[in-house]
Parts: C-alpha cells; sequence; structure tokens
C-alpha cells in the first residue's frame, strides 16, 4: 500500500522534494545572483514531473484522497505546459523589473504541486489542500514586485477576496459532509442516490460551485480578476490566465459530475446562470478598456463562461468540449502574454492598446503573432479558439441547450470588436517608435503559442482523442 502511494503521486513528491533542493540551492549561491540556474533548475524539474505524470499508472492511493486516471495525466500536463511557458517568460522580464528572486521559481514549483494535487483530488479535503497550496503560492507570486504600488494592492485584494472564497468552499463542503457522512466523492455519490437530495445538500452544492467559480473568475465572483491582472508582474498574469485556470477548471469538472453527476437538476442551471454572466460581463465590459492587460482580465472572465457551457450539459461530450477549450486557451493566453510582455519602449514597460500604433510597420513578425492570438480568441477559423467554441457549442446543442448555444455565439460577436479593434491599431493607425528588442525566450513562448494556435486544425485528432478518453474516465 504504501509503494502504491508513493507510485501515483511520484510526480507530486519529486516536483516538491526539486522545489526543496532549488531552494536550498539559492540560499547557498554565492557567486553571482542565483536567480537564472535557479529558474532553469526549475525548468528541468517542470519537464520531469511532465514526464512522471505521463508514465504513472492508474490508480487510488492515500485511502481515495488522491486518484491518477486519464482525466488527471490530461490535465497535470497541461498545468505543465502552462506553468513553464510562464516560468520561461519570467526570466528575463524578472531581469528588467529587477525582482529577479531565486524564491520565485520555487513558488511556480510549489504552486504547481499544489494544482496538480487538485487534479487528482476525489476528497474534499484533498481538493482543499491543494487548493490552498496553489492560492497561498500566487499571493505571494501577485505582490511579488514590493516597490510597485499596484502589485503590493494585486496580491492584498487577492488574498482577502481568496479567503473568502476559501471560507465558501469549506462551509459547502461542511454541508456535503454533514448529510452525507463521508468527503469522499465515490462515497458521497453512493450515499446520495435520491434524484431529490435534502435541501442542505444543495445548498452546500452552491457554495462549493461559488468557491470554485472565484478561482476560474466567473461572474458574479470575478472582481478581484482585472485589478489583480493589472497590478500583478505581467509573467504572473500570464501564469493566473493559464495553469491555475486549468486546474481549477479539473477541480470544478471532478467535484460536480463525480460525486453530484446524477444531481445533474440540482446545478446544472446553476451553471448555466454562471457561464451566461460570465459570458455577457467578458464581452461587454472590455469593449471601453484601454489597458492590454485589464482587457485581457475580461476576456479570461468571457472565456471561463465559454468553458462552462460544456459542464452546464453534464455529458461527456461537454466536457470532452471543455478540455479541448482549455488547450487551446491556455497556448493562446500565453502567447498573448509573451507579446505584452514585449511591448518595451526605452526600457520602460508599456501597457496601453494605443502603444501597439502602427506596430505591423515596425516590428511586423510581432504584430502578426497578437494579430493571430486575437483573432483566435474571437473565434474566427481556421484558429484554435474558433474549434475550441465549437466543441462546446456543439455539446450543448447536442444536449438541448439552445439558448446557452446561441447567447455564446452572439457574445463572441460582440467580444470580436475588442479583439479586431487591437488589429486595426496595430496595422491601420499612425506608426509609433519601434519597442525594444526582444528576448529570445518571449519570442519561444510566443512562436510556441502562434504554432499551436495555427495547426490545431491541422492535426486536432491527438487532443480531442485525449480529451475524449479523459472525459469518458470521469464517467466510467
Amino acid at each position: 500500500m504504501i509503494n502504491q502511494n508513493w507510485i501515483l503521486a511520484l510526480p507530486e513528491i519529486v516536483l516538491a522534494i526539486c522545489a526543496m533542493a532549488i531552494l536550498v540551492f539559492g540560499v547557498l549561491w554565492k557567486r553571482s545572483n542565483p536567480s537564472f540556474p535557479c529558474a532553469m533548475l526549475a525548468l528541468a524539474s517542470l519537464l520531469l514531473a511532465g514526464v512522471l505524470a505521463l508514465s504513472a499508472p492508474l490508480g487510488s492511493a492515500y485511502g481515495g484522497l488522491f486518484a491518477v486516471d486519464h482525466f488527471a495525466v490530461f490535465m497535470k500536463l497541461l498545468i505543465v505546459a502552462g506553468a513553464g511557458l510562464s516560468l520561461i517568460l519570467s526570466i528575463d522580464y524578472n531581469v528588467q523589473t529587477g525582482i529577479d528572486r531565486f524564491e520565485f521559481p520555487v513558488l511556480i514549483l510549489l504552486c504547481t504541486v499544489g494544482m496538480m494535487i487538485m487534479a487528482s483530488a476525489t476528497n474534499l479535503m484533498s481538493l482543499y489542500i491543494g487548493l490552498e497550496l496553489q492560492s497561498l503560492s500566487i499571493y505571494v507570486m501577485a505582490s511579488f514586485n514590493r516597490d510597485d504600488l499596484r502589485s503590493s494592492e494585486a496580491g492584498l485584494k487577492y488574498f482577502v477576496l481568496g479567503a473568502l472564497a476559501s471560507g465558501l468552499l469549506l462551509y459547502g463542503a461542511s454541508l456535503a459532509y454533514g448529510f452525507n457522512g463521508s468527503m469522499d466523492f465515490a462515497q458521497l455519490r453512493a450515499g446520495l442516490t435520491s434524484t431529490n437530495p435534502p435541501a442542505g445538500l444543495v445548498i452546500g452544492i452552491v457554495f462549493i460551485v461559488a468557491g470554485l467559480a472565484f478561482k476560474i473568475s466567473a461572474v458574479p465572483f470575478h472582481m478581484w480578476t482585472p485589478d489583480v491582472y493589472e497590478g500583478a508582474p505581467t509573467p504572473v498574469t500570464a501564469f493566473m490566465s493559464t495553469a491555475p485556470k486549468v486546474a481549477a477548471i479539473a477541480l470544478l469538472l471532478r467535484a460536480l459530475e463525480v460525486p453530484f453527476g446524477h444531481l445533474g437538476q440540482s446545478w446544472t442551471q446553476l451553471v448555466v446562470l454562471v457561464s451566461i454572466a460570465s459570458m455577457l460581463l467578458g464581452s461587454l465590459a472590455a469593449i471601453g478598456q484601454t489597458s492590454i492587460k485589464r482587457l485581457m482580465a475580461y476576456s479570461s472572465i468571457g472565456h471561463m463562461g465559454y468553458a462552462l457551457i460544456g459542464l452546464a450539459t453534464n455529458s461527456q461530450a461537454g466536457i470532452q468540449g471543455v478540455l479541448v477549450y482549455m488547450v487551446t486557451y491556455v497556448f493562446m493566453s500565453a502567447g498573448v502574454f509573451a507579446c505584452v510582455i514585449a511591448m518595451r519602449r526605452q526600457g520602460l514597460a508599456l501597457e496601453k492598446i494605443s502603444d501597439l500604433s502602427g506596430l505591423a510597420r515596425t516590428d511586423p513578425m510581432l504584430a502578426l503573432a497578437f494579430a493571430i492570438f486575437m483573432f483566435s480568441m474571437a473565434g474566427i477559423p481556421p484558429f484554435s479558439g474558433f474549434f475550441g467554441k465549437l466543441y462546446v457549442f456543439y455539446a450543448a446543442v447536442q444536449a438541448g441547450y439552445w439558448t446557452l448555444a446561441v447567447i455564446g455565439v452572439l457574445t463572441s460577436v460582440i467580444g470580436a470588436y475588442y479583439y479586431l479593434r487591437v488589429i486595426k491599431v496595430m496595422y491601420f493607425d499612425d506608426a509609433q517608435p519601434a519597442f525594444d528588442a526582444r528576448s529570445p525566450s518571449l519570442s519561444f513562448v510566443a512562436a510556441v503559442g502562434a504554432l499551436v494556435t495555427v495547426l490545431f486544425f491541422v492535426f486536432p485528432a491527438p487532443i480531442v482523442n485525449a480529451a475524449q478518453i479523459a472525459a469518458s474516465a470521469l464517467f466510467g
């Protein structure tokens, strides 16, 4: 039993040990600033964790607290990819802004450990442990630039509101436990065979959804998103928009489908309302934004609304659509923030959309990458964002949620306005002085994101098939 536990949790254990080892290495390194070697060691650790997750056997460990199935493996690989891309973005940015401290990659590794636990959590307690390990790391990362008032404010806001969300989640878990006597997902499902659950349990489900909705910045728990996205260091913003979103979606899918899937009539309407509100606010509130980071904050709210369409269907096809959507979103989002970090002129970071004026004439490759990501986020074919939306909309139509699909299409049309506005500024407005030369790390992340976004329609089968297998694991 001990060997089985160790083997199944080996990726998380190895990553945690690597984080501690890198922390000790950073403290003992005396020759120069250890930030860069620590970042390289952290990247190697993430790669190792990804390989171990891919090769890990399937099964359950720690008395049902932790499970490794195809769903968990799929999500862990996507989490590692998002964390790795964000860490690469931070290498040069941290040096330029004077925050190149070796604790940063350690925090990313510890946060990744928490997110991987979230992907495998099959108990309300292990769910909470993974969630808090992830959250505590991000609180520190959001305020990592201690000399910037906006960064300190972002960390404080996220901490205060995150504590509130954790309280809601714990209260919902206590209600679920109180009405069933267990916090294990499988036992919760077995004990809740009635299609008419007690009112207290329904309230508990509502609180659990509310706590997890905060983590994906879904309406009405989105209030922290614009300020934290704008105030946090841009690589941290890139990180928050990729890997933690994947982990929170993974947790939401498993926490609702496994123990409460047969009680769909009790929670699907709640998810539908949250999805519609997120899509509407994300598409309308972003129209008047002048900061590209705030624009991406409202964009992320809208995108999580689209992802929730698949969950609202309470079907395997819907979950598959969510997983495909998250793959496309992670690479789009990482690519966009690589382009945002590249917006530097005379050593100063720029964040206004107007700063992109005439970029196509001063830096055509950066403008092209930006345009690819904007077209994809707008859902315009043949880019990956179109297919991500297609899968969730098709699942909604199959399940009879025509209204939800129609609202999704209409809000996509509205959202296309502010994405296309960015392209218009780059290609048709008067040119401004060129940006500073880009670092190879930024070019690498932007290129990876652009290639996945452009070539998805050519080779969709591996991702779609993997998403189908992962979705079937929740319904098996």
